[in-house]
């Protein structure tokens, strides 16, 4: 008879799409429900979860804090009580204030719970969450912020990427062509949309450039008309189910620094861009980013550059790919042993173990 796991995610797809990932390397050891706050939900497909909705709410606002609290009160003993009734044995948290109840929870069950942390610095919530987990997984053990007293309690894991990630098989490039990808990330990236076009269309004065690139909705007509206009061949997106074929199919990324893209990026052998968003919580994105420009695979830019160096950036890639090869093959040693089938070993060791 199979276990009952919890996984417990919510709020961007930087929470939710590590939460699908776990899900598939557990499911087959055990049942598993997604639990998830109503901003997670779309990053979610019912026909494949069990997916249960803990709406938590943001405790960020001083005046709305003691109604927030009595809210999170209710949401520990409705939590407390789906944990009992599905006979929950172990629950696994992807981080952040939405877990709350059920960690809570957990903790008054004794059930064993387990963290991930997929970025370089620890987040706040899985900074408390420490104290109640018997292990965290992380991708490193040179995280910043992590408290020296619980470093027991990390599992160095590759970044976790979805399985198909690992089974595609990689594009071929066409000499006379340069597939361009921009993608923003869950929460999409203004700054790529007002800033980078009339770039392109400079530097496809000069080269021949193909461009895959996401935005919001309401931008994608006028995107289209634009490149069209300009002559570049584009292909514009919002939200695509095919997005793995479009990343396959790129040359080079220019991306903001969630730890989930550049994962993916990394596994594809597909050099990046990285201009890391300012305002993500104590600078993740930057951190994520310097872990891969230490192995010398991409190329970080700063927001407030952004604009005057992107261009000088891509006509030295397109006129010496000598520096653009050269990370190609670091992404070939830095996933040396990195496989499916080695990640799914470890969790699973890890927590049949604990």
């Amino acid at each position: 008879m199979k276990n009952n796991y919890l996984i417990s995610t919510g709020g961007s797809g930087g929470h939710v799409i590590p939460a699908t990932i776990l899900f598939e390397h557990l499911s087959k050891e055990a049942e598993v429900i997604i639990s998830t706050d109503k901003r997670g939900i779309r990053y979610l497909d019912k026909e494949i979860y069990k997916i249960e909705i803990i709406n938590t709410p943001k405790l960020n606002n001083i005046f709305f804090l003691p109604f927030g609290l009595i809210k999170i009160f209710f949401l520990t003993i409705r939590s407390f009580f789906l944990l009992k009734n599905k006979k929950i044995t172990k629950l696994i948290s992807t981080g952040g204030y939405m877990s709350l109840p059920l960690i809570l929870a957990g903790k008054l069950l004794g059930l064993k719970m387990y963290l991930l942390e997929p970025n370089l610095i620890l987040g706040r919530a899985n900074r408390y969450y420490l104290n109640f987990c018997c292990k965290i997984f992380c991708y490193t053990d040179k995280i910043k912020n992590f408290p020296n007293h619980f470093k027991n309690k990390i599992e160095i894991i590759n970044p976790l990427v979805r399985k198909e990630i690992y089974l595609t098989k990689p594009s071929l490039s066409r000499e006379n062509k340069f597939n361009l990808l921009v993608v923003g990330g869950s929460q999409g990236a203004s700054i790529f949309d007002n800033k980078l076009k009339d770039i392109i269309v400079n530097i496809s004065k000069k080269f021949t450039i193909n461009i895959f690139q996401q935005t919001s909705e309401k931008n994608i007509i006028y995107l289209e008309d634009f490149y069209l206009k300009n002559n570049i061949e584009s292909s514009i997106f919002s939200f695509d189910k095919n997005f793995l074929n479009i990343i396959n199919q790129a040359d080079l990324c220019i991306t903001r620094g969630g730890a989930t893209t550049l994962a993916e990026l990394s596994v594809l052998n597909k050099p990046f861009i990285v201009i890391p968003l300012p305002t993500s919580k104590d600078n993740h994105q930057q951190e994520n980013a310097n872990f891969y420009r230490d192995n010398d695979t991409c190329w970080i830019l700063e927001q407030d550059s952004f604009e005057d160096k992107i261009e000088e950036v891509l006509n030295g890639i397109l006129n010496n790919k000598t520096d653009f090869l050269k990370k190609k093959n670091n992404f070939k040693r830095l996933n040396y042993q990195n496989t499916w089938i080695n990640v799914n070993q470890k969790i699973l060791k890890v927590i049949n173990e604990n």
